[in-house]
C-alpha cells in the first residue's frame, strides 16, 4: 500500500526524472506530422509517447505571457461557425501568421467562458500534474491540443498570403496553417485558442469566435447493463444536456421514463492540494439518464431508441439480452484498462494507445451477435480528473455498450484518492473518487461506494469485487465475498469466476503491481469455494498461470492435439489466473524471469474471448490489429 510520504517521494522523482533529464523532454514533445487518414490508421504508434507524464499534461504549470499584440494579422477560424453537430471533424484554420515555428500550438477550450488566464494564486494546487512550476498556464484545462506543424505545410509557409503591399509589391506576407480536431458533443459551447512558445512557454497569440453544438440537449451515449441474473430486464444510461426525464422506447411499443441524475464538483475529492476534478479539470458532466427496461426474454434481441420529443431522439438501436443463468452457453469477452484513443492528432493529458484498435476489434465481434456480455475490469476511461474525457469514453464504447450487456469493475484510476477511503493512498483517480464511474455505470450493488456484485449469465457464476475497498478479513466486503461464493449453487452455474483489479499473479515487479495483503486474505477464499478463473487487469499485458496457489502449481495444463492447454478440473487443484489489462495503456513489457506458474506471457493489445457450456469453459487471448488467436486454454468439468 502507498503512504503519504511515497506520494511526495513520487512527485519529487518525477521533477527531477522530468526537468533535469533533457532527453525526456524531446521524447515527450516529439509530434506526429502524418495527414489524418494515416493518423487514425496508425493510432497507437503515434500517441505511444503521450500515456504518462508528457510537456501537454503539464501545461497547466506554466506561466503564460501574451502575445497577441505582436501578431496583429492572426486570426483563428473554423470549419463549423454555425454549431457543430454531434460527432464531426472540425477544420481549424489559422491565418495571418509571419514566422511559422516548432512551438505553434492550438489548444481546444470548453467552454469556452473559461478562464484562459493565469491563476497566480492556485500554483501549488496543481502539484498532481506532476510538475512542481509555481504558475500554472490556463485556470482550465484544454481538453485536447495540436502542434501546426502537424500541418506538413505549414511550418515551409507554403500556404502564403499578402497583407500589406506597397509600391506595387507585397511587404508584409504570412502564412495559414490547419488542422482537423476530432469534436464529441460534450453540451458546453468550444473556442480553438492559438499559442506560440511550445507546451513549455506558452505565448497566448488569438482565439477563435466560440461555437456551440446544434443541439447540446441531444441524448447520447446510451450503454447497456444486467441488473440481476434472470436477463429479464436490462438498464439503460445515457448523457443528455437537459434535466427533464426522457424515455425510452423498446421491444413491442413499451415506454419507459428516465430517472436523471448528475453530480457537481462539490461531489469530487480533494485534500491540501485541490483535485484535478476540483479544480481546473472540471467539466460539466450535463444530466445522466437512466432506464429499466423490464419484460425481457433472455437471449433475445429487440431494438430501443431513448430521448424525447423534445430534445431530440437517438437512432433505433438494436441489443441482445444475455443469457439467464443457468442455462447453457455464454460466449462473453473480458479485458481491463482500456481508456481511449483520439481520433485525430491530438494530445491529452492521458491517451491509450490501443483503446481504439481494441474497441473496434470487439465491435466486430459484436457485429457477428456472437458476443453476449462484455467485463471491463477496472480503469475504464482514464479521465483521472478530466471530466470532459468520460464523454469521449462513451463515444468510443458506445457501438459495444449499446448492444450488449456492458458490466463493469472499478479500478485505482477511477476510486483511489488521498483521505478518501480507498486502501491505497495515491492521487490515481484525480480526485474523482468513484462518483463519476458509479453514476455511467450503475451497476447491481447494494449501495453507492460499495462497488462488488455477482450477477449470473447462463452457466457461469461471476463474482466482481473492488480491489480498491478494504477487502481485509473483518470488512464489510470479505463477508460479502465469502458469502457469495460459498453460496454458489456449481448444479446451476457450473462455473465460478473471479473478477477485480489489482492482480494476485503477475511477472511485472513494479511497487503497485500485487499487494502480498490482498493475496493473504483473499486467495485462500478463492480455493476454498474451488474458483475456476480469476481475471485480473491492473498490469498492462496478457499473463496466465497454471493451477496456483501461494505461488506453487498445484496442477499443470495438459496440450491436446491442437496443442491448447487443457486444465482438468473434474480433479480441481487451484484457480487459473490470467492478467488481461492490454486493452489500450500503454503495455508493459514481459518480464523474461517469470517464476515457474507463469506459463504464457505476451505484451499486445487485445482482449479475453471466452465460450462456456456446462462442461467446458474456452478462453482464448485474441489481438486486436490481426485478429490472431494469440493463447488458447481450456478447462474442463
Amino acid at each position: 500500500m502507498e503512504s503519504s510520504n511515497w506520494i511526495l517521494i513520487k512527485h519529487v522523482f518525477i521533477f527531477l526524472f522530468f526537468f533535469l533529464n533533457p532527453s525526456m523532454s524531446t521524447t515527450f514533445s516529439s509530434t506526429p506530422k502524418s495527414p489524418l487518414n494515416l493518423v487514425v490508421s496508425h493510432t497507437k504508434a503515434i500517441h505511444q509517447n503521450y500515456t504518462a507524464l508528457s510537456d501537454f499534461r503539464l501545461i497547466n504549470r506554466r506561466i503564460l505571457t501574451d502575445c497577441s499584440s505582436s501578431n496583429p494579422y492572426v486570426k483563428v477560424n473554423i470549419s463549423s461557425n454555425s454549431g457543430l453537430s454531434d460527432d464531426e471533424f472540425v477544420t481549424v484554420t489559422v491565418t495571418g501568421v509571419s514566422k511559422p515555428r516548432d512551438g505553434d500550438w492550438v489548444a481546444m477550450i470548453s467552454p469556452s467562458n473559461s478562464n484562459a488566464e493565469t491563476c497566480l494564486l492556485n500554483g501549488i494546487y496543481y502539484l498532481q500534474t506532476g510538475d512542481t512550476a509555481k504558475l500554472p498556464l490556463l485556470c482550465h484545462y484544454p481538453v485536447k491540443a495540436q502542434y501546426l506543424k502537424n500541418d506538413p505545410d505549414y511550418l515551409s509557409c507554403k500556404n502564403k498570403e499578402c497583407k500589406k503591399e506597397q509600391n506595387g509589391k507585397c511587404s508584409v506576407t504570412t502564412c495559414t496553417g490547419s488542422l482537423e480536431f476530432h469534436v464529441i458533443n460534450i453540451r458546453s459551447d468550444i473556442e480553438f485558442v492559438l499559442f506560440s512558445g511550445g507546451f513549455l512557454n506558452p505565448c497566448l497569440v488569438g482565439r477563435s469566435t466560440p461555437v456551440g453544438f446544434t443541439n447540446p440537449k441531444k441524448p447520447l451515449y446510451g450503454h447497456l447493463s444486467s441488473i440481476d441474473s434472470t436477463s429479464t430486464s436490462m438498464r439503460l444510461t445515457w448523457v443528455s444536456g437537459d434535466k427533464e426525464p426522457q424515455q425510452v422506447r423498446y421491444g413491442d411499443g413499451k415506454t419507459i421514463t428516465s430517472a436523471v441524475t448528475t453530480f457537481s464538483q462539490a461531489d469530487m475529492c480533494s485534500s491540501a492540494l485541490p483535485s484535478p476534478a476540483k479544480d481546473f479539470g472540471w467539466h460539466d458532466p450535463g444530466y445522466i439518464h437512466s432506464a429499466l427496461m423490464t419484460g425481457l426474454k433472455p437471449s433475445t434481441a429487440y431494438s430501443y431508441r431513448y430521448g424525447s420529443n423534445s430534445v431530440d431522439w437517438s437512432e433505433q438501436i438494436k441489443f441482445s439480452t444475455p443469457p439467464a443463468g443457468g442455462s447453457d452457453e455464454l460466449k462473453f469477452i473480458s479485458f481491463g484498462d482500456m481508456g481511449k484513443t483520439p481520433l485525430d492528432a491530438s494530445e491529452e493529458h492521458y491517451i491509450q494507445p490501443g483503446a481504439l484498435s481494441v474497441i473496434k476489434a470487439i465491435a466486430n465481434e459484436v457485429s457477428t451477435n456472437n458476443v453476449n456480455s462484455v467485463f471491463h475490469i477496472g480503469d475504464i476511461s482514464y479521465a483521472t480528473g478530466f471530466l470532459a474525457e468520460w464523454d469521449f469514453f462513451l463515444h468510443l464504447i458506445n457501438p459495444v455498450a449499446s448492444r450488449v450487456s456492458y458490466m463493469t469493475a472499478i479500478g485505482n484510476h477511477e476510486r483511489d484518492y488521498i483521505d478518501s477511503g480507498s486502501v491505497y493512498i495515491t492521487p490515481d483517480s484525480g480526485g474523482e473518487c468513484g462518483v463519476p464511474y458509479e453514476t455511467y455505470f450503475p451497476m447491481p450493488t447494494s449501495a453507492k461506494d460499495k462497488p462488488w456484485y455477482s450477477i449470473e449469465q447462463a452457466s457461469v457464476h461471476f463474482t466482481v469485487i473492488s480491489t480498491e475497498h478494504d477487502w481485509s478479513i473483518n470488512s464489510e466486503q470479505y463477508a460479502w465475498m465469502k458469502k457469495d461464493m460459498a453460496s454458489v449453487n456449481r448444479q446451476h452455474t457450473p462455473w465460478l469466476i473471479f473478477m477485480g483489479h489489482r492482480p494476485m499473479y503477475t511477472s511485472n515487479n513494479g511497487f503497485s503491481s500485487k499487494d502480498k495483503n490482498f493475496i493473504n486474505a483473499v486467495e485462500p477464499l478463492l480455493l476454498a469455494n474451488k474458483v475456476d478463473l480469476v481475471l485480473f487487469g491492473h498490469v498492462h499485458n496478457y499473463e496466465r498461470t497454471c493451477s496456483v496457489y501461494q505461488n506453487k502449481c498445484k496442477a499443470m495444463p495438459i496440450k491436446d492435439k491442437n496443442g491448447v492447454d487443457i486444465y482438468d478440473n473434474k480433479n480441481y487443484s487451484a484457480p487459473v489466473h490470467a492478467v488481461i489489462g492490454m486493452a489500450g495503456f500503454s503495455l508493459d513489457k514481459v518480464s523474461n524471469n517469470a517464476d515457474s506458474w507463469s506459463l504464457k506471457r505476451i505484451s499486445e493489445f487485445g482482449y479475453l474471448r471466452a465460450h462456456a457450456t456446462r462442461n467446458d469453459l474456452n478462453l482464448e487471448f485474441v489481438t486486436s490489429d490481426t485478429k490472431e488467436v494469440k493463447d488458447s486454454f481450456r478447462i474442463t468439468k
